[in-house]
């Protein structure tokens, strides 16, 4: 009796083994790892959503675009925004551009925006420029 429970044991952890390294190799992990490979090729224009203001990189799920929104000072629903970029156009690797004025803007640029904050919807951002066309001066 006491080698059929051994035998048993080694067949689940055999099991579970065989499980872990087909999600491993196979499962979201190497999905998420060929598409940030396979993300270099993917442009869009810079007013689409999911996209990269700065770099017009279309952004895969989980990345994220550093941006700092400052609090209303009067009290209305819109307010003062800097946008710094995508993880991808922070780090130098991919050419940063002002959509407004068009001019090629280094890593400590921003961009000035306001953000609309609407109930029940989206907030939407408008693009007033950078701080090289708007004289906000480097941060």
């Amino acid at each position: 009796m006491r080698d059929y429970l051994e035998i048993l044991s080694f067949i689940i952890f055999g099991v579970m083994l065989l499980w872990f390294g087909f999600n491993l190799f196979m499962g979201q992990w190497s999905k998420m790892s060929y598409a940030r490979k396979d993300r270099s090729q993917a442009k869009g224009s810079a007013g689409d959503p999911q996209v990269c203001p700065i770099c017009s990189s279309k952004l895969i799920r989980g990345d994220l675009v550093k941006t700092l929104a400052f609090p209303s000072l009067t009290g209305g629903k819109d307010r003062l925004m800097h946008i710094r970029g995508c993880a991808y156009c922070i780090d130098g690797a991919i050419m940063r551009k002002c959509p407004v004025c068009g001019t090629s803007i280094s890593i400590t640029d921003i961009l000035v925006a306001r953000i609309f904050e609407r109930p029940r919807r989206r907030a939407h951002v408008h693009i007033i420029g950078c701080n090289i066309c708007k004289r906000v001066g480097k941060l």
